[in-house]
């Protein structure tokens, strides 16, 4: 079952699975939710304008570019349910290679075989991890390194994410690896991300 988290910029992501979506790790997520069910109970204390902000979030962007952006929702059963059939659209981020749960080795299933990580060394300056060659990171890295880094829909285009995935990965994966990205949004121009090196 899809499991879906929000975290404080109201950025929504899908996974494939509860497990994969506490294994993702980003620190600033809110909240999981599977169901519309959950998604009610979850938002019960939002203020009605918040809904506004999570649709906005998304609204107009590939795979909802046939989505308005709204100014307020008339109440939190229609927002709700309008968001919950929006979200219905993003397609689960990929699994990560953690170790079996104790769930699952108690199960008689066959045990997937674990992807191994290629070792990498530490970048003396700055102390982030070097990305291996080739990966994702490796390669958002290198976009990020140039004089005047990279926008944000030049990294939608490139990497084919949408843009909740981005940022997550900024917040997330980058800060993880040891980045310190520096996020701005230059005059009349569109929100881009950088690393000085």
């Amino acid at each position: 079952m899809t499991t879906f988290t929000i975290d404080n910029d109201s950025n929504i992501t899908a996974f494939a699975a509860l497990e994969d979506a506490l294994n993702h790790g980003i620190g600033s997520t809110v909240g999981a939710f599977s169901t519309e069910k959950e998604l009610t109970k979850l938002s019960a204390a939002w203020p009605i304008a918040r809904f506004a902000d999570v649709w906005n979030g998304f609204a107009g962007v590939v795979p909802f570019d046939s989505l308005k952006p709204v100014k307020k929702f008339t109440d939190r059963k229609a927002a709700i349910a309008r968001i919950w059939k929006a979200i219905q659209a993003l397609t689960p981020a990929p699994a990560q290679h953690a170790a079996p749960s104790a769930q699952h080795l108690a199960k008689d299933t066959p045990k997937k075989a674990r992807a191994t990580r290629q070792a990498t060394a530490k970048d003396g300056a700055t102390g982030a991890k070097s990305a291996r060659t080739g990966s994702k990171t490796a390669q958002v890295v290198a976009m990020l390194q140039r004089k005047n880094g990279a926008n944000l829909a030049e990294i939608m285009d490139k990497m084919g994410w949408q843009k909740h995935t981005v940022r997550g990965f900024m917040a997330g994966a980058m800060k993880k690896a040891g980045y310190a990205v520096e996020s701005f949004k230059p005059d009349g121009g569109e929100r881009t991300y950088r690393i000085n090196s």
